[in-house]
């Protein structure tokens, strides 16, 4: 009769979670407003890519990947980096932690979702996705690289799909959540965040023509600066979340995260000057790509100024986080948050992808440079992923917080009131 019961709720959850989205305050629907407008630009955008080819993007012969792979390769590391929240609150027993964990593991599914938008955006024709499903084309799984980064992508969204919607629904029954449901799923997910970065930087370093990414580094340098996107990310958003729906969140794990951020960053410059060291001091094939990018080869400069914007950048980020005076004042943390952020985005992004194919494998200079298309199809798929964002932590605090549960009466049933909770509102 439990079960039953419980399955009929289900329903009514379902249609709570849909009137909750769309249902809050003028600051929510300016927001999403201004995500959806940027979000049809980036549509738009894409429409016109399709109907006109891949022309209309920077990209070439000689230069195959470019600002859609670089945000790939950087949303990969945000959803990796989102596993911070759990490794503390269930390795280390850290009970503060625990409170916002969930927080984390929907900054993983927003970021994944981005991740697979820019794949199907750099595909010239999507419609022909299907060759790289298992039944339906050749998967070539394990012999390929690709098929392991579909496994541990769709995986890593499944897993925080089903750790996100459990402990939610049993929190909306009022039920306490049982833990051969979800704790298998939540030390199974710290596995899998690092696989999925892990298996990216294996894809890139294991083309045996690319000499700039044939680096045994290049792993843990994705690894490390996952773990600095992804607090740096959280950090921000606890913030936003307790000032705008008043949750009572502590400094507890803002200080864990920020005393990530610490080691993180430090040792992200560290791998950096690693390889900029074997690469120079040595030479060979891979140094030619690494003088390009830092110093420019044969009159060409294009990515000069994108990798030492984002050294400074990160030099900075790692000064500011160290001081004594962050730890007192929250505006001095976020600028360092939002230095290392966009510091990592540049790194990651022209500072990798491009680099691998400049030169070319016939040492040809061919530089690459956005197309105003390129970029606001990735202001678009940004813009989508921070929606996603917003609603999945706009529906899920208020059923966590205990403010919406199945007890209570849905608004605008007949017979009670439409009071909504608090936090709700605020959202």
């Amino acid at each position: 009769m439990a079960a039953t019961r419980h399955l009929l709720d289900y329903p009514r959850f379902l249609g709570r979670l849909l009137w909750m989205s769309t249902d809050g305050s003028w600051r929510f629907y300016t927001w999403m407003t201004v995500l959806t407008a940027i979000a049809l630009v980036g549509a738009n955008a894409w429409a016109h890519q399709l109907a006109e080819g891949m022309a209309l993007t920077g990209m070439s012969d000689h230069v195959s990947w470019g600002l859609y792979i670089a945000n790939f390769t950087f949303g990969v590391g945000l959803a990796a980096g989102a596993v911070m929240m759990v490794i503390p609150a269930y390795l280390y027993h850290d009970h503060e932690m625990h409170d916002v964990t969930l927080i984390g593991e929907l900054l993983a599914i927003a970021a994944i979702f981005v991740c697979l938008l820019f794949i199907v955006v750099d595909l010239g024709r999507p419609d022909r996705f299907w060759h790289i499903m298992p039944g339906l084309g050749r998967f070539n799984w394990p012999v390929s690289m690709l098929s392991w980064d579909v496994v541990v992508l769709n995986g890593y969204l499944f897993i925080n799909l089903h750790i996100c919607g459990y402990l939610i629904y049993m929190k909306f029954l009022g039920r306490k959540p049982r833990k051969q449901w979800y704790l298998p799923f939540v030390f199974l997910s710290i596995f899998w965040a690092i696989s999925i970065h892990s298996v990216t930087a294996f894809l890139y370093s294991g083309l045996g023509g690319r000499p700039f990414w044939n680096s045994a580094l290049l792993a843990p340098r994705f690894i490390a600066s996952a773990f600095i996107t992804g607090p740096a990310f959280v950090i921000v958003l606890l913030q936003v979340i307790r000032r705008f729906t008043g949750l009572p969140i502590g400094e507890g794990p803002l200080r864990t995260l920020t005393s990530v951020m610490r080691v993180t960053v430090l040792l992200n410059l560290f791998m950096l000057g690693s390889e900029m060291f074997t690469a120079l001091y040595t030479g060979g094939s891979h140094a030619t790509a690494v003088r390009y990018l830092f110093f420019g080869a044969h009159g060409h400069h294009g990515l000069v100024p994108w990798i030492w914007t984002a050294v400074a950048l990160n030099l900075a980020s790692a000064v500011v986080v160290h001081l004594p005076a962050t730890r007192r004042h929250v505006g001095l943390l976020n600028l360092a948050c939002a230095l290392a952020f966009v510091g990592v985005w540049i790194e990651k992004g022209m500072g990798l992808i491009i680099p691998g194919f400049v030169p070319s494998t016939l040492h040809e200079v061919v530089e690459y440079v956005p197309t105003l298309t390129e970029w606001k199809i990735t202001a678009g798929i940004w813009a989508f992923g921070l929606m996603v964002l917003t609603v999945a932590v706009k529906v899920a605090l208020p059923v966590l917080s205990g403010q919406f549960a199945a007890s209570h009466t849905a608004p605008g049933e007949s017979g009670h009131g439409n009071e909504a909770p608090e936090a709700h509102r605020a959202a």
